[in-house]
């Protein structure tokens, strides 16, 4: 390699790995937008106050873990990330995939798997895989959000009645023997204040959209129970102050357990932020305006140094959080100051109000928690996919009865599996062959001439019921194949071609391709197409010079006979 050589390549690469980094382009219109962008970002920090402190209670790593992911990771992911705004933190998603890990390990891993994890989430951004999420179908996306919503909600049952969790549980079962082994008075009081929960959240925003009704039940319901003296779980202590960031405790012997959670933790960050990033940025703001694109690349990148941050400081991964950044765009921010803001506004609660924090019932947590996971999947989502297809209609409820039986990242390779075959049926029903004509006048002998013309896609999925239509062909001395109608072809389909043509040729029969797209010409080149016809001039690329070679076949064929 000469100089120059090794120059352009490292101006290349450093070309490359500036688009994952920030740059004053990320805050254009901050000049005119940072009031509202201040006041987005203190709205948005109150909103997930609560949230983070639940999240981080059901994920069973504490309060504590899910306050500080809210502020690192937020912090992070505001700056490094690919979407203007977007906010991150710990999500209900996460505490589905969370809550076994802690089961199985203990709570004291989650701070290497968030490491973990957002190492390999750094590997998928830098791969350039980020747009892969626009892969995912609308229903497998709507049934794994409906699986977790589930699971969201029969995770809150011990909260909500004063029990302890079962670790290691299916989520149902752990659910019922939550309930069955609630006891009075304490269930009817933690029961009493998920209901109060439920009722502000749901009504407030009726009556005063400026008040945020989650922060608004837990005050509410916090001092009820202050005043009521009501002996039901708590939050408990919490930090005045963030730790000093250190690297997790490394286990050798753990490690190997951990690599497949972390696995799935990374895919599912991947996944639930590139899909909130790419909601973000269909939304509009309070002006009307659209928030702008995205850079799926680099949003991967943010979320991983995110999750690694959080992992440092004692935190659990996180993702973008479509809630909150939803609460984000509807309080009109601009840029991402407003992120910045609102993990300013929870670290500030970390020092001042952490004492008050505690002292918040876990039931109000349940009570939350419940409502959101009521709120993930609308009534009208639901029904159109249901309307949609029985093939649509199957994936959605096969994914979400995975999610909440099984695992989530299962559900959605099934999901994804499921819909593949749907659609590989589908095309295949498009594909097929059909019989044609001559055109033209007919001529003596044309009787011993077939055309076949090749619809749709010539993939794996069609290769066979092509190969057996075309073989059971009788008393013809020449065929005509069409490729000009033919979408799609691989290797499958070429090489079907290949045994197609050998039959016929066995059986005397004269094959002449027509119309090979110039984009497959290459590919049945190298199967062998070409070189499985009798001769390679029998190649064309109009029907008319075809019916005249074939013609010319069977009069050749008529004159050796007689």
């Amino acid at each position: 390699m000469t100089a120059a050589t090794a120059t352009t390549a490292a101006r290349g690469a450093r070309g490359y790995l500036t688009r994952f980094l920030p740059s004053r382009r990320d805050y254009d219109g901050l000049r005119g937008s940072w009031r509202t962008d201040v006041l987005s970002g203190i709205t948005v920090g109150i909103v997930a106050l609560p949230l983070a402190l639940a999240f981080g209670v059901s994920s069973g790593v504490g309060a504590e873990a899910g306050l500080i992911t809210a502020v690192v990771a937020g912090l992070v992911a505001a700056v490094m990330g690919g979407s203007h705004v977007q906010v991150s933190g710990p999500t209900g998603a996460m505490v589905v995939v969370l809550a076994p890990v802690v089961a199985a390990h203990g709570a004291g891993s989650i701070a290497l798997v968030s490491v973990m994890a957002g190492l390999l989430v750094i590997i998928l951004g830098i791969s350039g895989l980020g747009r892969a999420v626009a892969f995912i179908p609308w229903p497998v996306v709507e049934g794994f959000t409906l699986g977790i919503a589930a699971i969201i909600f029969l995770q809150q049952v011990p909260m909500a009645t004063g029990t302890e969790g079962i670790p290691g549980h299916n989520t149902v079962l752990a659910a019922v023997e939550s309930a069955a082994r609630a006891t009075a008075p304490t269930v009817l009081q933690t029961l009493a204040i998920v209901a109060g929960v439920a009722a502000v959240m749901l009504l407030l925003p009726r009556l005063n959209k400026a008040i945020p009704a989650s922060l608004a039940a837990v005050l509410l319901a916090t001092v009820a129970a202050e005043l009521l003296d009501l002996q039901i779980p708590r939050i408990g202590s919490l930090p005045h102050s963030l730790a000093a960031p250190s690297l997790p405790a490394l286990d050798p012997s753990v490690l190997g357990g951990l690599l497949m959670p972390a696995v799935s933790i990374a895919t599912l960050a991947a996944i639930e932020s590139l899909l909130s990033a790419r909601v973000a940025a269909g939304m509009v703001g309070p002006d009307g305006r659209p928030t702008g694109t995205y850079s799926p690349d680099r949003e991967l990148t943010g979320q991983g140094l995110a999750s690694v941050a959080a992992g440092f400081f004692g935190g659990m991964p996180a993702t973008g959080a479509i809630a909150r950044t939803a609460v984000n765009v509807r309080s009109g921010a601009k840029t991402r100051l407003s992120a910045i803001v609102h993990a300013l506004v929870l670290l500030a609660i970390i020092y001042v109000a952490a004492g008050l924090v505690g002292r918040i019932p876990l039931a109000v947590l349940a009570g939350i928690l419940m409502v959101t996971a009521t709120r993930m999947v609308s009534r009208q989502t639901v029904a159109a996919v249901m309307r949609s297809t029985r093939a649509d209609a199957f994936v959605f409820v096969l994914t979400a009865l995975i999610t909440v039986a099984f695992d989530l990242i299962v559900a959605i390779e099934i999901g994804l599996v499921a819909a593949a075959v749907f659609t590989l049926r589908k095309f295949a029903s498009l594909s097929g062959v059909q019989r044609e004509d001559i055109p033209g006048p007919a001529v003596p002998g044309d009787r011993h001439i077939a055309i076949f013309r090749l619809d749709g896609a010539m993939f794996f999925g069609a290769a066979e019921r092509v190969l057996q239509e075309i073989s059971q062909v009788k008393d013809i001395q020449v065929a005509i194949i069409r490729l000009s109608q033919v979408r799609m072809l691989d290797a499958t389909g070429a090489h079907t071609l290949v045994d197609v043509i050998s039959a016929l040729e066995l059986r005397g029969v004269t094959v002449l391709l027509k119309g090979v797209q110039p984009q497959h010409l290459d590919l049945v080149t190298n199967v062998g197409v070409i070189r499985s016809l009798r001769h390679h001039k029998h190649l064309f690329a109009s029907l008319p010079e075809a019916v005249e070679h074939a013609r010319s076949h069977v009069v050749r064929n008529a004159a050796a006979s007689a």
